[in-house]
């Protein structure tokens, strides 16, 4: 797996061209150049590379150049060096056009040829789709009837799709026939940026590259997961794309699943992509899809109202931009998941996830089962917690271990006291965009930390029966939970059921 630091000890990616349509979009200039422009900075971009933007938007290639110019000195997440970006700056093309019309892509095949030259590049050719899924099919099919994805003569063609990779399970397996009419799925890299986090990437060292911790991995001495993902901004301007998505689509279909799978893993039988992969899609089959009952007893879904965050009131979500008025669409979800194997039975994972709550932050609960033995006393004991280990994912990354000692003094005191690691440790981090590792990792093909077909069909077949039952039963309440808040009751009840708690840490300053 992945999980290098962006430290600039690696070899650099295959010489290659790498095309980024959606080139005048906010993730190209915000995410994808910036993450670029670190690579180079790290000596991880190959000296034969060069960059074509492709968009509906008019453009040129000095007018392009200028552009993300002035953008880098915006989103940089480094200081900003004007002869290194000068270099990286005068490799950059554009190429404008319909993403409809094939003279668009015949503009593209004669772009690259002539970039290639230029700059002695091999057919290598990456191509980004950070475009609107319903773009998907149709770019993939122009550069296929282009010629676009042939690999010969020992060179790649490589795909890298945005989320959402499909609307449910049906449109998710008619994009997939679709792009696999013309590319193969070693060319497709369905990326997860979540997965860029160097914290999920460590989950698997962790994991595997300790050895007292994977021996309790299991269903003896783990009483149970939760995984958070709590974010306190709204929709802001993504009113449109959010109000047709939700956060279970946004959220949990992708994200939260794959880190599910992370934790529950069997160890791979080598840090080889689809040895990795092979294993994660075997715990998302082992999570049954629920019946209509199960999903009314063990789903909650939630949508915000106005509140107060950070002392400035904050509208509902009904009254966000280009949201329905009498929208029905989720912000918040919580839900109890079961992992049906061997390791797993009987442990109860719990998922939440939502907008405009009380904090951000992501991070994994790891509850571990109580002591068998009340060699304390249960007055004592019934006020200590279980032990828990708490992975930070953002915004600070770190690792809480929750362990139990006795207080100075003459009797019997029992403490929890909390054992932080913080990523700061290290020393300073590189600055990054989390898009480094996914673009260093294509360039190199290593597929680890992007999703294979398989796995999306899988997590698909988890989510899909929730969403028909919430669209057939309307909710009544919404929205049921005020901003700034950790969601709405009936998510603090579906935990309690089970005799638990949600909980929310943070890393000691």
């Amino acid at each position: 797996m992945s999980t290098k630091p962006l430290t600039g000890h690696e070899c650099p990616g295959d010489p290659c061209i790498i095309v980024i349509f959606g080139a005048s979009g906010d993730l190209t200039k915000r995410k994808l150049i910036p993450a670029l422009y670190n690579l180079k900075a790290l000596k991880l971009l190959p000296e034969n590379f060069a960059g074509i933007g492709v968009a509906v938007t008019e453009s040129n290639d000095e007018l392009f150049r200028a552009k993300i110019t002035e953008d880098i000195k915006q989103f940089a997440t480094r200081p900003f060096d004007p002869a290194e970006w000068d270099n990286f700056s005068k490799r950059s093309y554009y190429v404008s056009g319909d993403f409809n019309d094939p003279a668009t892509f015949s503009r593209l095949a004669e772009k690259i040829q002539e970039v290639q030259k230029t700059w002695n590049i091999p057919p290598n050719v990456l191509f980004y789709l950070a475009v609107s899924p319903t773009f998907f099919g149709k770019v993939v099919e122009q550069l296929g009837a282009a010629g676009l994805t042939n690999e010969s003569e020992g060179a790649w063609r490589r795909i890298i799709i945005e989320k959402p990779f499909g609307h449910d399970l049906a449109s998710a397996r008619a994009l997939n026939t679709e792009l696999t009419k013309h590319v193969s799925e070693s060319q497709i890299y369905r990326i997860d940026h979540y997965l860029g986090k160097e914290t999920v990437q460590n989950i698997m060292v962790f994991r595997f590259g300790n050895s007292v911790f994977e021996p309790i991995w299991n269903r003896r001495y783990i009483d149970y997961v939760q995984i958070t993902v709590a974010e306190e901004l709204g929709v802001e301007l993504r009113g449109g794309y959010y109000d047709h998505s939700g956060v279970t689509r946004d959220m949990v279909q992708n994200h939260i699943l794959s880190v599910l799978s992370l934790i529950a893993m069997e160890p791979p039988a080598s840090i080889s992509g689809d040895s990795v992969r092979n294993e994660k899609v075997k715990v998302l089959e082992a999570i049954r899809p629920m019946e209509p009952e199960e999903v009314l007893a063990n789903t909650v879904r939630g949508q915000y109202g106005a509140g107060i965050i950070d002392g400035r009131h904050v509208p509902a979500y009904r009254s966000e931009p280009d949201v329905n008025p009498q929208s029905n669409t989720e912000t918040f979800v919580a839900m109890k998941l079961m992992v049906e194997n061997w390791r797993w039975a009987d442990v109860p994972f719990f998922i939440r996830s939502g907008k405009r709550l009380a904090a951000r932050t992501t991070q994994i609960v790891i509850g571990f089962r109580r002591t068998p033995l009340l060699l304390f006393g249960r007055k004592i004991e019934d006020n200590v917690t279980p032990n828990r280990l708490v992975i930070h994912v953002q915004p600070d990354e770190g690792i809480t271990m929750d362990i139990h000692a006795k207080r100075p003094g003459p009797g019997v005191s029992i403490a929890s006291v909390p054992l932080d690691f913080s990523y700061k440790a290290f020393g300073e981090s590189t600055a990054a965009t989390g898009y480094e590792t996914l673009l260093y990792d294509c360039m190199i093909g290593d597929m680890t930390l992007f999703h294979r077909y398989d796995s999306v069909d899988a997590s698909w077949r988890i989510v899909n029966p929730i969403l028909d039952v919430w669209q057939a039963l309307h909710p009544r309440d919404f929205p049921n939970y005020a901003a700034g808040t950790w969601g709405p009751e009936a998510s603090d009840r579906l935990i309690e059921k089970s005799g638990h708690v949600w909980h929310h840490y943070q890393l000691a300053p």
